[in-house]
């Protein structure tokens, strides 16, 4: 990993704004690969630097808001936007299964966590070698 990678912060908690507001995606429902829902879009994960979302921060499980928990999944997994859902390439028992967001550990400079998160999901890390960003899926 090297010096250069830049800090991840939740969206609503910088300055920035997503360019057009029709693709936001927050509040929208993520839909697994076979059609489930898996959970909600309640934050976006971006890399201040590039000014690009690198993961979504998914609401899963829980009834009426006790037993839900946050996870994170790489904008990677995502297939397809429609103008209320996000669909992803993965199982809803994956995601659901997947490291527990955990604000604390984002801002460890080894970027242990995140590395672990995308082995999980089983994609290239946004900093190595040849990494290229996901087209934006396009409705």
């Amino acid at each position: 990993m090297t010096d250069e990678m830049s800090t991840l912060v939740r969206l609503g908690d910088s300055d920035l704004t997503v360019a057009n507001e029709a693709e936001d995606v927050r509040g929208h429902k993520v839909i697994d690969r076979s059609g489930e829902e898996t959970g909600t879009v309640d934050g976006l994960l971006i890399d201040e630097a590039e000014r690009k979302v690198r993961f979504l921060e998914v609401g899963s499980g829980g009834f009426l808001g006790i037993g839900k928990h946050q996870v994170l999944v790489p904008v990677d997994a995502v297939t397809r936007v429609d103008d209320e859902h996000v669909y992803i390439d993965r199982d809803r028992e994956h995601v659901a299964s997947g490291p527990v967001y955990d604000p604390e550990l984002m801002s460890d400079p080894d970027r242990p966590y995140l590395e672990n998160l995308y082995v999980y999901y089983g994609f290239m890390p946004y900093w190595g070698a040849g990494y290229m960003y996901p087209g934006y899926p396009y409705r």
